[in-house]
């Protein structure tokens, strides 16, 4: 993995053969919004919330990865890396959902945004999903 970044943004590029999901959860930041992906995957798997579980897809061809957007936050000890993909097939047609699992296929380029003043946590809800919620970070000001 290749990452630049300031206090507010990173970029990060991957190499072929990268878990995008294991490598995004590697990055030292707590909170990011994925605000942008592009590149290509291979071994991936989609899926659908259908209400109760999800329906999901696995896909072992390269496809182009057109989307990429989510959250990156904190369930207690775990970074929990909530992305949706949008990949497209050799034919044109297109594929989409809950993005479970990518390995990278030449490159992946993903931009992300770093709330620096908010706080982003996951916690288990009663459908079984980890919801958001974010919150304001404390700053110094606060504890006095």
């Amino acid at each position: 993995m290749i990452e630049a970044r300031t206090k507010r943004d990173a970029v990060v590029r991957l190499m072929d053969g990268e878990d995008l999901l294991g490598e995004l959860r590697r990055l030292s930041a707590d909170s990011a919004i994925v605000v942008c992906g592009i590149g290509m995957l291979r071994e991936i798997e989609l899926g659908y919330w259908n209400g109760e579980v999800y329906e999901k897809h696995h896909f072992d061809t390269p496809v182009e990865l057109v989307s990429l957007q989510g959250t990156i936050a904190r369930s207690g000890d775990e970074r929990v890396v909530h992305v949706h993909a949008c990949v497209g097939k050799p034919d044109g047609s297109a594929l989409a959902g809950h993005l479970f699992a990518g390995t990278v296929h030449n490159t992946a380029e993903i931009g992300l945004r770093l709330p620096g003043g908010i706080v982003l946590e996951r916690k288990v809800e009663e459908t079984g999903l980890t919801g958001l919620y974010p919150r304001l970070r404390p700053t110094a000001e606060d504890a006095v």
